[in-house]
């Protein structure tokens, strides 16, 4: 320790030695400081883990990128798929040509009766082939049975079209994997028709109210039970999420220069996450007051030290101030002090941030379900340098503050006053 002081500037060195005068009090502030640090880069590393894993569970269910007709989110179809998409062919193939492609999947989105043959009750149904099941992975919560097979795959037979439940839903109406139910919904035409299909597997999507409702069927099953060849949306799916903006503005000109029969928008999934965006919006604000609170914890254990330290040590600041030094240079000594409190406690707040997201990758810690939803996930953080440089910039102010607004008042006493003090 005393090798690796002596490195330090001389300046440094002199401050270093004066904290030491009281070491359990310097101890004790930049413990503070640390448990501070800690406190800030450690939930803000949670806030970022829990908005990346929102963001990716989102884009992943509703695609990056949407593409449908104007106003289709914003509006109800008089009948369905009156504001569908035809002929699509031509749109994935321009968007399949970008690298940052991953695929482009169409949907159906459609309402209607299931029955098994005694209760019924509403669903809200979603057409999808079997690559839509690809992007969804690992945010695919499967219960029982497996995804819908590839209807064009030798394994699928036309007598016995698929489809997916929502576990409550499947619960519900008491039916499992190999049982039958019957879809009834209003086709394009405005006039009913009804498909039987066996069920192939249940999910949960960890919202409630949507496993009572929802299910899954293949596209070309929905658009054989709507009479219509159109599809209610192209949903985009990317390799990066970051690269979302970038592409929607290329797809954007591309489109233009494209002589469609129908206007096409797109929707990126921030438009449609309205719950990434609720949860964004509270954890702001809590780490916004938690970060205010802990600035203030600081502030005031500083403002503590740093006016018992000028206290104790007010015949020095006489004699140096007799000896002919500016109360600049006087209130400038305690400022490194202060600032290298701060920058120790940064370090060792951020060591600690650093080895607590190691461990929690090694230990599997469950948080409960949040709100309105039915399953609990990992516990994890993430280390940001770029939170770790705020949070450390904001530590090292405050202590600075404190430390001057300590030493100030030291040294506006009389020179004989100081001298004198006991």
């Amino acid at each position: 320790m005393g090798k690796l002081i002596s490195l330090l500037p001389y300046s440094l060195r002199l401050a270093w030695l004066n904290l030491l005068r009281n070491g359990r009090r310097s101890a004790l502030s930049i413990l503070i400081i640390t448990i501070a640090v800690f406190a800030l880069t450690s939930a803000g590393g949670f806030g970022l883990y829990t908005y990346d894993s929102l963001k990716e569970s989102t884009a992943r269910d509703t695609g990056h990128l949407t593409l449908s007709q104007p106003g289709y989110f914003e509006s109800d179809e008089e009948m369905p798929l009156s504001n569908g998409l035809s002929d699509t062919s031509e749109l994935i193939r321009t968007m399949m040509k970008y690298d940052e492609v991953r695929g482009v999947q169409p949907r159906i989105d459609f309402t209607g009766l299931i029955s098994n043959g005694v209760k019924s009750t509403i669903f809200m149904g979603t057409g999808v082939n079997d690559r839509e099941f690809d992007m969804k992975v690992p945010f695919l919560d499967m219960r029982t049975g497996k995804t819908l097979t590839d209807i064009t795959s030798s394994r699928y037979d036309a007598m016995e079209p698929e489809i997916m439940l929502g576990v409550d839903l499947a619960k519900n109406l008491n039916v499992s994997v190999g049982d039958w139910i019957t879809l009834l919904a209003t086709t394009s035409e405005g006039a009913l028709n009804a498909f039987d299909f066996k069920v192939h597997g249940t999910y949960s999507t960890g919202v409630p109210e949507l496993d009572k409702r929802q299910l899954y069927i293949h596209i070309d099953s929905a658009q054989e039970l709507l009479l219509s060849e159109k599809v209610s949306t192209l949903s985009v799916f990317l390799f990066d999420t970051e690269k979302t903006a970038e592409l929607h503005q290329r797809l954007d000109q591309e489109l233009e220069a494209m002589s469609l029969d129908y206007d096409v928008e797109i929707t990126p999934w921030q438009e449609r996450a309205f719950f990434y965006n609720k949860v964004k919006d509270l954890y702001d604000l809590i780490f916004g007051v938690m970060g205010f609170v802990m600035g203030l914890v600081v502030f005031v254990a500083l403002f503590n030290t740093m006016t018992m330290s000028v206290t104790e040590r007010t015949r020095e600041i006489g004699t140096l101030s007799a000896l002919g030094s500016y109360p600049n240079e006087i209130i400038y000594s305690f400022l490194r002090e202060a600032g290298l409190l701060a920058v120790i406690g940064v370090v060792l707040g951020a060591v600690m941030t650093a080895l607590m997201t190691i461990l929690l990758l090694v230990v599997d810690v469950q948080m409960p379900p949040p709100p309105g939803r039915t399953d609990g996930y990992p516990l994890n953080i993430y280390f940001s340098f770029e939170l770790v440089a705020y949070a450390g910039v904001g530590v090292v102010c405050i202590c600075l503050l404190a430390a001057y607004l300590s030493a100030k008042k030291g040294v506006k006493k009389p020179i004989t006053e100081a001298l004198i003090y006991v």
